[in-house]
């Protein structure tokens, strides 16, 4: 799948940015990695959570969520459908 990396953390961060979501890393008591709020288009990271659960948890976000295309340039797109097929394959 993705390597639990800095840069792929970031390439995620500005995937959603791409879609029009702002992705805030914050303290809180919530038991997963991140948390959406739709009304304003936030993700909220948990910032305590190590490397990898933060990227798992865009990566389930990503998954869910309805992103138009045309806000993404063909880099993205093509890793949106990478993330998006690997919950195919599972």
């Amino acid at each position: 799948m993705l390597p639990p990396t800095n840069h792929t953390l970031e390439k995620l961060e500005m995937l959603l940015k791409a879609a029009g979501y702002r992705v805030r890393y914050e303290k809180g008591n919530f038991k997963t990695g991140a948390c959406l709020l739709l009304n304003s288009r936030m993700v909220i990271v948990n910032r305590f959570s190590n490397l990898e659960s933060k990227i798992l948890a865009l990566v389930e976000l990503l998954r869910e969520l309805e992103v138009d295309f045309k806000l993404l340039d063909e880099k993205q797109i093509a890793f949106l459908q990478d993330i998006k097929q690997t919950k195919l394959q599972l």
